[in-house]
């Protein structure tokens, strides 16, 4: 039985005074114990999380990481700095990383790689354009992405991948539950050829792409989506805990 996993991925916003508002303010709603819940927030407020470990029930990662432990890699970020402020996550290949930076399978494989060396949990992201998607390219596109980023990888049961279709990020436009679920069920069945049966039974397999309370439920009724990642609704910790309380 896998865990469901909701993730805030906050990207460019939130100085350090409102990230620590948020943790209070989220801190005072209840929410499903049988859900994990992480933030993924800015570099510069990752000391925040750290500083509220002792009484939050949050998890929390970064939005990114260099595929080294140190080095003269001016304005990257190592894994080994990240787990020294206390992370549990870190995004890999988000597709804003893909699309705007133009990272390469190979720089995310790498990425991956040392992640999970080094105690870490990737959230790998996969997704297609809507353009690759009208053409018919969808499964080809993200099978790539997928089994790219995996090779080379040792099975790993705690990493996390999640689907976001580029179309559907900060458009207010979601793939249906349905279509979500069919290439979500699509990856688990990749993993299952790279890995094996249990192995692709275990990643957990998060949808995202304007995830907001209205939707949360029928993304969650499907077999195979094992959570969200959630993008600006994650930004008010209210519409965060209704999305947690699915």
């Amino acid at each position: 039985m896998r865990q469901p996993l909701i993730a805030g991925n906050w990207k460019m916003y939130k100085t350090s005074q409102e990230a620590c508002d948020y943790i209070k303010a989220l801190h005072e709603i209840s929410w499903n114990e049988g859900v994990d819940v992480a933030i993924i927030p800015p570099f510069t407020c990752l000391s925040v999380f750290n500083n509220a470990r002792d009484w939050s029930r949050l998890a929390y990662g970064a939005q990114n990481m260099f595929w080294a432990k140190e080095g003269a890699f001016t304005g990257e970020i190592s894994p080994l700095m990240l787990l020294d402020l206390g992370c549990k996550y870190v995004l890999i290949g988000h597709s804003e990383r893909r699309q705007i930076i133009k990272e390469s399978d190979s720089m995310i494989n790498n990425k991956l790689k040392l992640a999970l060396e080094t105690g870490l949990i990737p959230i790998l992201c996969v997704g297609e354009t809507l353009e690759e998607r009208e053409s018919g390219n969808a499964q080809e596109v993200v099978g790539r992405q997928i089994r790219l980023g995996l090779q080379g990888v040792t099975p790993h049961p705690e990493m996390v991948i999640a689907y976001e279709p580029v179309w559907a990020i900060g458009t207010g436009v979601t793939a249906t539950a349905s279509d979500a679920q069919q290439m979500i069920r699509f990856i688990r069945d990749i993993i299952k050829e790279e890995w094996s049966l249990e192995k692709s039974e275990q990643v957990r397999i998060l949808y995202g792409g304007s995830v907001k309370p209205a939707n949360i439920g029928e993304i969650m009724s499907q077999d195979d989506i094992d959570g969200a990642l959630v993008g600006g609704a994650s930004l008010d910790p209210e519409v965060f805990a209704a999305i947690i309380n699915f």
